[in-house]
């Protein structure tokens, strides 16, 4: 059963029986790398020209892609059916050079999440290679300041469900304050390392002042510190991105209905 990764409601007035449900939940897009395909042994990169077709998909369709923070603020006020979320993890520095300038030729936003630990560094947890250089200071506050939303990936991309206690508070909460301190602004997101998460790794985000939380494949945890995203990868076409489109609506109203049919255990 479906288990809510927020904390229980408090006491209030009943609910309104004659309220809508809400409609299909939010379709966040999961993107790493934007450059050389030639050698991917984890599928973490698509070149500059499909992620220009991808965007061109979205944007025929009246869709536009945006951060998650704006996306969900979009929800909450019972609008943005026509927003699909971006994120990219891992701070690449060609997102800079080729993820930036797609995304404004096509209108969009996204949510750029990023190591503090590793600035001006790679993907060295990445065994296989190739090694991918990340993101200085002065490119994340260039991200920032042509509007993409900043997001932490934590410090150095530990696996939060392995982590001890203390690194794991500082993975989750110095990300967050470092961060904020680099960009001049409230860091609202956290994208969990690897899309691993289960309660306790929840419970340090929300302690840590996150208002969200990007994973891959919850499992059964539930709500904004635990939202579910799809990947996207060189090989999603046109065809490939419209049938995930799909089974994600399906899917996913599914499981809400579930939701609405049994009483849900609060995390």
């Amino acid at each position: 059963m479906p288990v809510s990764a927020d904390p229980a409601p408090s006491a209030g007035p009943a609910p309104d029986p004659t309220r809508r449900r809400p409609g299909p939940p939010p379709w966040v897009a999961m993107y790493h790398s934007v450059g050389d395909c030639s050698y991917d042994p984890y599928r973490v990169t698509v070149s500059p020209r499909r992620l220009d077709r991808q965007l061109g998909w979205l944007r025929r369709r009246g869709l536009r892609g945006v951060g998650v923070r704006e996306l969900l603020a979009a929800r909450a006020r019972g609008a943005g059916q026509d927003l699909v979320g971006l994120t990219f993890d891992d701070g690449y520095a060609d997102f800079v050079t080729h993820a930036l300038p797609l995304l404004r030729r096509h209108g969009c936003g996204a949510t750029l999440f990023v190591l503090p630990g590793r600035l001006d560094g790679d993907n060295a947890w990445d065994p296989l290679g190739p090694r991918k250089p990340l993101l200085s200071a002065e490119g994340i506050r260039q991200a920032a300041a042509e509007g993409i939303e900043i997001g932490s990936h934590g410090l150095t991309h530990v696996d939060l469900i392995r982590a001890d206690d203390t690194s794991l508070r500082a993975e989750v909460s110095n990300s967050r304050a470092l961060l904020s301190e680099m960009t001049g602004a409230l860091i609202d997101g956290f994208c969990y390392p690897y899309g691993r998460v289960d309660r306790r790794a929840v419970d340090a985000v929300r302690e840590a002042g996150y208002t969200y939380a990007c994973a891959t494949g919850p499992g059964d945890l539930t709500g904004p510190l635990a939202l579910p995203r799809f990947h996207v990868g060189e090989h999603d076409t046109a065809w490939r991105l419209h049938l995930k489109h799909r089974l994600h609506r399906l899917h996913r109203l599914h499981r809400l209905h579930r939701l609405h049919r049994r009483p849900v255990e609060r995390v």
